[in-house]
């Protein structure tokens, strides 16, 4: 529509304009406007905690420390937090990273398949070579088969107590030029996993291979079948600069309660169940507290490296030195919560029961308050430092779970009600420990932290995964 010089209105499209018509396009127009300011408003808001997610694992898919989908995925959370008007801050370091290439095992004998493989992380690159196949039980050394093995490659079961620093230090001590680690979920499944917490290179390539077909390996060697297999990786060690993402609700007193959920997730799927819910609970959080003022500080933490070897925790952990902190709150695969786990330490218990007590009875936890440690997570490094640690006992359903680390690791397994009931519970402890006069910041002796992790019988596996800093 266009107005002539003499105030009268031009014709357009072939038809006169009226008063009344006049009066119609321009509320039309204004409605219009208003739509179009509406709708950028509204795209302008943060996503809600599991749209979030979604846009994360179906934009960008798995998040491999030192990919371009993990650094393209840390800049989508960066922009998420600044639209809810926080101020995230990157916390750099570098760690020993490892880039999948094509990981190839091929059986020649018997017959000729190429069988599902996915090399463990630090698998070096290297060239193509032939060897029989020998079954290595559980690996334990009164397992491998009586004579000598070298040139071979072990094939292990999928119920191994060792760690897979333990099982490439035998195999090449037997001269072994490689090991098909079976997996432990059937279904065609691999679970992408670490072979180093140090990160160093293994000495022999380690690769995960499904477990129908690692059964069935089995079965022709118990026949006194020839297994033979050729092997070949592209994959590769390579340095990685990374960060971790922070976002600080500032607190009122000077101690610190630490939220953290790592980042990182193999390469295989997308990510979503480890660990997108926690990615997702993390930004829930920053939504919802973000204009609390809690006594305590409250730090929200994306962790990096943590399927490597908890690089990211172990940064973060190692800047700490001796501010006072509360408790650290580590959400890795939490689901909705059953129980609050104080993970080995008494002095947390009473903290936790206030806590529980308080909340209506309808929404008390069927298990209640835990203290159960364990190790593995982004929570072992400040335990090591001899700060106090939280996490929840809270299970993803079987039939979802059985898929992490694998290529069903999708946004599909984890419904928005996971996000928001799980979400609801930790939100109200993590305030709780924030806000509690009587808790207190604290730090535990060195001859604690040793109790902590003797009494549940951890110390020999932390020693082999390389983490015991305690001489003896």
């Amino acid at each position: 529509m266009r107005i002539g010089p003499a105030g009268e209105f031009e014709r357009e499209r072939g038809f006169a304009l009226f008063p009344g018509m006049i009066f119609l396009r321009l509320s039309a127009g204004l409605a219009l406007l208003a739509l179009a300011a509406s709708t950028r408003l509204r795209a302008a808001e943060p996503p809600a905690p599991h749209a979030f997610l979604q846009e994360l694992c179906d934009d960008f898919g798995g998040r491999l420390t030192g990919s371009a989908a993990n650094t393209g995925a840390l800049v989508r959370l960066e922009e998420a937090l600044r639209a809810l008007g926080l101020k995230p801050v990157r916390q750099p370091f570098t760690m020993p990273g490892w880039e999948r290439g094509d990981d190839r095992v091929e059986l020649l004998a018997p017959f000729a398949r190429r069988l599902r493989v996915a090399a463990l992380s630090y698998t070096e690159a290297h060239p193509a070579f032939e060897a029989a196949v020998v079954d290595l039980g559980q690996g334990r050394p009164g397992d491998y088969p009586v004579g000598d093995v070298s040139g071979k490659v072990g094939l292990l079961a999928a119920g191994t107590p060792l760690q897979a620093r333990e099982i490439a230090a035998g195999a090449r001590a037997r001269g072994l030029r490689g090991v098909l680690f079976i997996n432990r979920e059937g279904g065609g499944q691999l679970l992408a996993r670490t072979g180093s917490f140090t990160g160093e290179p293994l000495p022999l390539p380690i690769y995960s291979i499904a477990q129908e077909e690692g059964v069935w390996l089995q079965r022709l060697l118990a026949r006194g079948q020839a297994v033979r297999v050729r092997m070949e990786t592209r994959s590769r060690c390579v340095p990685v600069e990374t960060a971790n993402l922070v976002a600080t609700i500032p607190g009122h007193e000077a101690g610190r309660v630490i939220v953290g959920a790592h980042f990182d997730s193999w390469d295989l799927g997308q990510g979503a169940m480890d660990n997108g819910i926690g990615i997702a609970q993390l930004y829930a959080l920053a939504r919802t507290l973000r204009d609390t003022k809690p006594q305590c500080t409250i730090e929200l933490i994306w962790f990096n490296g943590e399927e490597q070897g908890l690089w990211g925790s172990r940064h973060a952990a190692s800047l700490i030195d001796q501010d006072p902190i509360v408790a650290m709150v580590n959400l890795d695969m939490v689901g909705v919560p059953v129980s609050v786990n104080a993970l080995g330490d008494a002095s947390l218990v009473p903290a936790l029961e206030r806590w529980h007590a308080t909340r209506p009875e309808s929404a008390r936890l069927p298990k209640g308050v835990e203290n159960i440690n364990w190790v593995g997570s982004d929570h072992t490094p400040y335990q090591l430092r001899g700060i106090r640690a939280v996490t929840f006992n809270a299970p993803i359903p079987r039939e979802s779970v059985r898929y992490y680390h694998d290529f069903a690791d999708t946004i599909d397994k984890v419904p928005p009600k996971l996000i928001d009931d799980s979400v609801a519970v930790i939100r109200d402890a993590v305030l709780a420990l924030a806000n509690d006069a009587e808790l207190g910041a604290w730090r535990r002796t060195r001859e604690d932290t040793v109790r902590l992790f003797t009494t549940f019988g951890l110390e020999k596996r932390l020693r082999a995964m390389g983490l015991w800093p305690f001489p003896e």
